[in-house]
């Protein structure tokens, strides 16, 4: 079974400690840290001897995804405190200065943009992230790539260009306003289209923003679309389901 989980971020919003609680009852394998907003890096790391986090076999970073120059270092500084085997998820857009990511470069996970970005959303666009961080690897979002091309084929050309670098997916639908959605049956049935290039090993991280009783149905939605099997809705919903977990 691949490892899926979800962002903290979709669970609760800037709340990490709510969303892993929320969590709990499930046996997700992986969860990504999120801390969207500079001031919710520290705060986080801060916490991070306290959470428990042992369940999980892979566990990423989302980093900010905008920041001002002169917070740039001092980001950089604040992130190398992370674990080395958790992938830091970057937007390409949000990076001022190359050299100042270097020492990060082979933790770095490249994400690729949505269409109101100016580059990270094409092959041509993340090659030029890719040439200056050759050690980076890349978080591909799903959502993101169907939005920018809904025909697929840019989703196709991104995982044929850089499938070798993929740790992490993104997976949520995106809608016209940028904003991470449930999956609908249309982005459903266009993420199909492309499963059997997605690197088997990648994480699968749900960025879908769900209500609490929507946390397992999601899960099992996006497993079933990438395995490419048909499930009863009895079966989807009762694969992640375990009796709540006492921390």
């Amino acid at each position: 079974m691949r490892f899926i989980g979800y962002s903290t971020g979709a669970i609760a919003l800037g709340d990490f400690s709510r969303a892993l609680a929320l969590l709990s009852p499930y046996n997700f394998q992986a969860v990504e840290l999120s801390a969207l907003r500079i001031d919710e890096v520290g705060p986080l790391l801060s916490a991070l001897p306290n959470l428990k986090l042992e369940r999980y076999k892979y566990i990423s970073f989302h980093a900010p995804n905008a920041f001002r120059e002169d917070e740039e270092e001092h980001l950089v500084a604040l992130l190398s405190q992370l674990p080395t085997a958790w992938p830091i998820v970057l937007h390409p857009d949000a990076i001022y200065r190359v050299s100042r990511w270097a020492s990060l470069a082979s933790r770095l996970a490249i994400e690729n943009m949505d269409r109101r970005k100016n580059t990270g959303r094409s092959v041509s666009e993340l090659k030029q992230v890719f040439d200056v961080l050759p050690q980076a690897r890349m978080c591909f979002d799903l959502g993101h790539a169907r939005q920018v091309d809904p025909s697929m084929i840019g989703a196709y050309q991104l995982l044929k260009a850089f499938g070798d670098r993929i740790v992490q997916l993104h997976v949520s639908e995106v809608d016209t306003l940028n904003r991470h959605d449930v999956i609908s049956l249309a982005a459903e049935m266009a993420f199909f289209q492309v499963r059997q290039f997605v690197p088997k090993g990648a994480a699968v991280i749900l960025e879908s923003r769900v209500q609490e009783k929507d946390i397992n149905r999601e899960a099992e939605k996006v497993i079933s679309l990438l395995d490419g099997n048909s499930k009863s809705e009895e079966t989807r919903i009762d694969r992640f389901s375990s009796q709540p977990v006492n921390y």
